[in-house]
This record gives C-alpha cells, sequence and structure tokens, in this order.
C-alpha cells in the first residue's frame, strides 16, 4: 500500500541532534546534509510513484528515502551494501534522508531490488508515459536552475556510447548462453538427455574451448539444433514466454534452414545485423563499429547548460537509445522534450547533428542550432550561397558575376534558373558553376538540401569560434561520466529481474 513519507517534518525529542555538542551540531549544519535534505529530499515528489503499489497491505518503505539513497550512493560511488551500512550508521546520510535519530529505521537489500524492479517493469509495461525517475530529474533541474538562478536558454549536446555489464561474447558463446537460459527455464521431468547434458560443464568447455577452428559452424549447428529443441519445449509452457521469444529471436538471427536436410544452419556473418542480440542477459543491447572500436551496448545523449553568465552549468536533459540509433534520430526526438522542460532556445552540437529534419524540428520549437562543424564532403563547386538566392521562395535572383536570369523558379526540390549564353558560355567562373548549356540557354540547378546546407555552412563559419567554445565543455561532462563508471555500467537485465545479485 503506498503511503506518502512525512515523518521527516515532526520534530522529536529523541533526536540524536538533540544531545550533540554544540560545536558538533555547528559542523553538521555546515556539511553537505542539510543542503541535500532541504534541496533535494525534500523536493522528490512521491506521488506519482502511486501507480506502484496496492491499495492494501504493508505501507510501503518512503520513496524520497530511497530515491535519496540512490543519489547519494552515486554522490560518493559506492556500492548497495556501503549506502545502507551509511543510512544504518552514519548521520550524515541519516539527517540527509529525513532521519534525526540514528538507527531508527531499518533497510533491507532486498527492499532496494524490489522498488528498481517496479520502477523498470513500470516503464517497460508504459511505454511512452513519463518517465518517473526523468520526472524527478526535471523537478529537480528546475529547483535547482531557480535556487541557483541558472539560465537555462542556451544548452549543448551530445552522446556517447557505454556498455551494460555484459561479456562481449562471439557467436558460439552466444548461442550456448541463450541455450543454457533457455533449459534452466524448462522443468527438469521435461528436459530431454541432449537438453541435460547442456548444463554439465564438460559440455560447456566442449564446445567453447576444445573445439578446433574448423569445427566451428559444426559446433555452432549443434547449439542452434539444441536451442530449436528447446524451443519447442518452451512454447509448450504458457509461462516461459520471454524464455520462448529469446530464442525465437536468437534463432531468426542466426539461423537459416537447410534447403536439403531441413536443419538449422548457422548464417554468414555478413548476413547479421548489428541491431541483433548480443547478450543473453541484456536483449535491448545492439552492436555498432565506431572508428577501430566496437561495441555492444547503448548510447547516452546528454544536455547541459552553457551559458557563460551561469555560475555553473546543469544537466538539462538524458536519454538512452541503443547504440545504432544515430545522433540525428536521438535530437528529433528530444527537442520538444527540451524546449518544454526549460524553454531552451539555443542548442550548440557538433557536425554528427547536422540534417534538415533536426533543422526543422528545431524551428517548430522556437530552438536555434548552432553546429561547429558540419558531416558531409564539402561542395567542389561554387559555395551557393554565392548566388542571390530569396531567403524566403528560395529563387535564384543573380549568380556570382551579377547576371540576372531570364527566367527562375522552384520545382520538385530544386532551384533553377535560365541565363543566356552570353553570361555563361565566356565566364570566368564557367568551371565551377553549376550552369548547364541548352540549345536556347544555360541553366543552373541546384538542390534545396544544397541550398540549405550551403546556409548553414556559411552561418556555422562565421560563428565557428564561438559554436566551438560553448559546445567545448560537454565533453568533460561525458568523460566525468565515463571516470565514474558510464564506460561499463555495473548493471544487467538479469539482475533486475532476480533481486538477488546485488549489481543493480
Amino acid at each position: 500500500m503506498f503511503r506518502a513519507n512525512d515523518n521527516h517534518a515532526q520534530q522529536s525529542l529523541f533526536e540524536s541532534i538533540q544531545w550533540m555538542n554544540p560545536r558538533i551540531r555547528e559542523k553538521l549544519y555546515k556539511s553537505w546534509a542539510p543542503i541535500f535534505y532541504e534541496q533535494v529530499f525534500c523536493k522528490i515528489d512521491e506521488e506519482p510513484f502511486a501507480s506502484l503499489y496496492g491499495t492494501t497491505g504493508k505501507p510501503n518503505f518512503p520513496v524520497n528515502i530511497m530515491l535519496s539513497l540512490e543519489y547519494i550512493k552515486h554522490m560518493k560511488n559506492c556500492s548497495d551494501l556501503e549506502i545502507i551500512d551509511d543510512f544504518h550508521f552514519d548521520y550524515l546520510v541519516n539527517y540527509a534522508t529525513g532521519q534525526r535519530t540514528l538507527g531508527e529505521i531499518n533497510l533491507a537489500e532486498r527492499t532496494l531490488y524490489y522498488f528498481r524492479e517496479r520502477v523498470y517493469r513500470h516503464c517497460r509495461d508504459n511505454p511512452g508515459e513519463d518517465n518517473l525517475l526523468f520526472g524527478q530529474f526535471i523537478g529537480l533541474l528546475q529547483s535547482f536552475a531557480g535556487k541557483a538562478k541558472i539560465a537555462l536558454g542556451e544548452q549543448r549536446v551530445d552522446t556517447t556510447l557505454f556498455m551494460s555489464n555484459i561479456k562481449k561474447a562471439g557467436r558460439m558463446s552466444l548461442a550456448y548462453d541463450v541455450l543454457v537460459k533457455a533449459v534452466k527455464a524448462i522443468p527438469e521431468s521435461k528436459r530431454s538427455e541432449a537438453l541435460a547434458k547442456a548444463l554439465e560443464p564438460d559440455f560447456r568447455t566442449d564446445v567453447l574451448y576444445r573445439a578446433k577452428a574448423q569445427e566451428g559452424d559444426t559446433q555452432l549447428a549443434i547449439l542452434l539444433s539444441l536451442c530449436q529443441e528447446a524451443l519447442a519445449l518452451l512454447t509448450s509452457i504458457p509461462a516461459l514466454t520471454a524464455e520462448a521469444k529469446l530464442v525465437t529471436r536468437f534463432l531468426a538471427e542466426q539461423a537459416v534452414v537447410d534447403a536439403e536436410s531441413g536443419n538449422l544452419m548457422p548464417k554468414s556473418k555478413r548476413d547479421i545485423s548489428p541491431a541483433s542480440l548480443q547478450s543473453a542477459h541484456d536483449e535491448d543491447a545492439t552492436f555498432r563499429r565506431k572508428g577501430n572500436v566496437a561495441q555492444s551496448g547503448y548510447v547516452l545523449e546528454i544536455a547541459e547548460t552553457c551559458d557563460q553568465a551561469n555560475p555553473f552549468q546543469l544537466l538539462t536533459d538524458y536519454t538512452v537509445a541503443t547504440n545504432n540509433t544515430s545522433a540525428v534520430a536521438i535530437l528529433k526526438s528530444r527537442l520538444e522534450t527540451i524546449h518544454t522542460n526549460t524553454g531552451c532556445t539555443d542548442i550548440y552540437a557538433d557536425g554528427g547533428f547536422h540534417s534538415v529534419e533536426v533543422h526543422q524540428v528545431a524551428e517548430e520549437n522556437d530552438i536555434e542550432i548552432h553546429l561547429t562543424n558540419m558531416t558531409g564532403t564539402a561542395p567542389t563547386k561554387i559555395a551557393t550561397t554565392e548566388f542571390d538566392i530569396d531567403e524566403t521562395s528560395n529563387v535564384i535572383a543573380r549568380c556570382p558575376k551579377g547576371h540576372i536570369p531570364t527566367r527562375a523558379g522552384v520545382s520538385k526540390g530544386q532551384t533553377s534558373a535560365h541565363f543566356p549564353h552570353t553570361a555563361c558560355v565566356n565566364c570566368e567562373l564557367r568551371d565551377q558553376c553549376y550552369s548547364k548549356q541548352q540549345v536556347q540557354d544555360c541553366v543552373v540547378r541546384i538542390s534545396l538540401k544544397a541550398v540549405n546546407a550551403g546556409r548553414e555552412r556559411a552561418k556555422m563559419q562565421s560563428a565557428r569560434k564561438e559554436n566551438t567554445r560553448k559546445r567545448a565543455g560537454i565533453e568533460g561532462s561525458n568523460s566525468a561520466l565515463k571516470r565514474t563508471g558510464l564506460a561499463k555500467l555495473n548493471v544487467n537485465t538479469a539482475a533486475l529481474e532476480s533481486h538477488h545479485s546485488g549489481r543493480v
């Protein structure tokens, strides 16, 4: 049963602070704990979490305490066991979480795990709804910004790759992991002798380590066949739909049916999608190669303020996607949210975020995009900005040498202009121009995409120094996140499901 926690607002005669030495009490008031209590703990809105609990039964452990402990855990970079000990024995942590008597409330490990599972399942089962944790993030952001007078209008964005706690497995190891997860889900009484052997230590050793290189396809085919056998049993047990979906996906991505024998055979590596299953324990992770680095995992987008007048900068937005999602797709999906939550008017980004669609969505949300560079090859012809092109109609009014076209217009995604032969044939810019000689005249045709790209490139060049200066700081934010665990998160989906690993 859900119950909001407001006990911290009631003073008690037995508070530990009552018997403290005055000097120690003064040190407490000057520490981080009162600031955290007032600016974080008291600002947490517990009501959105009511949907995680029923209306009867034992009251829930206070949500504002559990969320505060999560924040303090990452602030102190400690483990679950350490933060629980701190909650029980560290008065600073007690004070920060609204407790005034040391050791008054007991917190079990599994209480944290159950809470995380409830949040995880709610987000998974309600896609598209406001994320419970993100809602708290925005509430705290707006409170911090108001208190510290942080301007939110100018922001910078970037993305970075990260991994969850999964092993980068080859096809053989992945097939084995999928098979083991499937077999373990099948009751012992229903397992065939071949499936039961898959759980024996010798089977793993023989398949993964003793097989010769030339036997790889044969061994993989054996594992695929066992997965197919396991799938037949899984589909007959309604309670095991999750495992059945996992095996079905794996076989569809990794195997084909041999036309002659009817048996499953491994697909060619080039036929396997980067979006294919990367780990039996983290089904959402995808594969991406960036430069010389191959990674299985996710991409994180963050945005933060960058107004030079701010005393410090605040993170304003974050989202996680599979790592084969482009920066353009991520920014397009976040612009409306960023504007709604923060009133952002200007965003500074690198060239990876450039696209016509991004600029269109930004314009719809009254945001101007400032780029430090642009992707793609620079044009070898005259810059489109050398032509006098109307900003509104995109009609060409003059060529770079000042000639006025005999007729001009826009059609099928192009702006075109016709010039007399005398204007173009002997022009010194002829080899660099878009002009093409025809029987009656010469015609210039430029795609509207090239026109818009030229305008963006010219704008970027004129403000490159300023744009680069305002964007550069976000690289430091990504670096700081990776130094504190983002490079490979100590988290996996299996842990969320089991409560027992203590690694969530």
